[in-house]
């Protein structure tokens, strides 16, 4: 008769090195969003994945980077916060990139952690050679000693299943902490408002991204439709010309960013949507801790 296990994994690493595309895919579902803009991850994101012995709750956390507002520090915070009292660490790089002065900094904050660190090196399909790979591995293992490593390639899940694996082996035995059929405990709110954010990061370039927040006024049953869930939600950005982006010629931009949240958000909660968002700007916004808190980003919400 096998044991049932459980345990907390926290995924760290650098901005855009997949720990959003790796945990969808141990998931089978998205509870993170995926953009190539750097802190595309804001808060840390709970991803339960449940087997029937086994419980593993792992972490999301921002990207590590050097942060130059008030939203930055609070998200590399939250990132290291999130490697204490956890039963083992995610430590994911790319394959594609050498190691850099980010990934040192994230390996000296950790040297001194008693918790088993595995060595995850993401995005494998882009790289030609395994000898690039065993070369990597090296130069990390200089710096810090692992208890595995992992070369992965979440995109197409390859080696994901063994990753788990040798992850279900180290947890402690133990019971379930959340339901079997609960993937997240993040509200669904939440969720809705990180995809409209996700199609809103897709949609634009340059400063844009980054000035970006997304708060869901209301959700809930149609009162004309009852096969229908009503969402009202403000995109907020820091400045007029950022609004005038977001918006687009015509209103073409933000008809588009409301067409794709739609077919996720339908999907996400099973229902026909009714969208409804407004663009407002909140000058300044990521570098004020009052507004910070008003949009959803207040320290205890990392």
């Amino acid at each position: 008769m096998s044991k049932d296990v459980s345990g907390f994994i926290c995924i760290i690493g650098r901005p855009n090195v997949g720990k959003s595309t790796f945990l969808n895919a141990v998931l089978g579902k998205k509870v993170a969003i995926m953009s190539d803009k750097p802190q595309t991850t804001r808060n840390t994101i709970l991803g339960i994945y449940t087997t029937e012995h086994t419980q593993i709750v792992f972490t999301d956390t921002p990207g590590i980077h050097k942060p130059h507002h008030e939203l930055g520090r609070r998200m590399v915070n939250a990132a290291y916060e999130s490697t204490k009292g956890v039963d083992a660490i995610i430590f994911m790089i790319p394959a594609d990139q050498d190691l850099g002065p980010g990934d040192l900094m994230i390996m000296e904050n950790l040297k001194n952690t008693k918790t088993p660190i595995y060595l995850v090196i993401n995005k494998i399909d882009l790289v030609k050679s395994r000898i690039d790979i065993d070369k990597l591995i090296l130069k990390y293992q200089e710096h810090l000693n692992f208890a595995g490593v992992f070369p992965i390639s979440a995109l197409d899940k390859t080696n994901v299943d063994k990753l788990i694996l040798e992850l279900e082996s180290t947890l402690p035995e133990g019971p379930k902490y959340y339901p079997e059929d609960m993937i997240t405990e993040h509200p669904e709110r939440y969720i809705c408002a990180e995809l409209i954010r996700e199609k809103v990061l897709f949609a634009t370039k340059e400063e844009v991204p980054q000035s970006v927040a997304v708060v869901i006024e209301s959700l809930k049953q149609s009162e004309d439709n009852p096969n229908y869930i009503d969402i009202y939600a403000t995109i907020y950005v820091e400045r007029d010309s950022q609004k005038k982006i977001i918006i687009g010629k015509n209103g073409d931009l933000i008809k588009d960013v409301k067409l794709k949240s739609i077919r996720d958000i339908k999907f996400l909660l099973g229902s026909k949507v009714h969208l409804e968002l407004w663009v407002k700007v909140k000058k300044d916004w990521t570098d004020h801790p009052q507004s910070l808190s008003a949009l959803g980003y207040s320290n205890d919400n990392f």
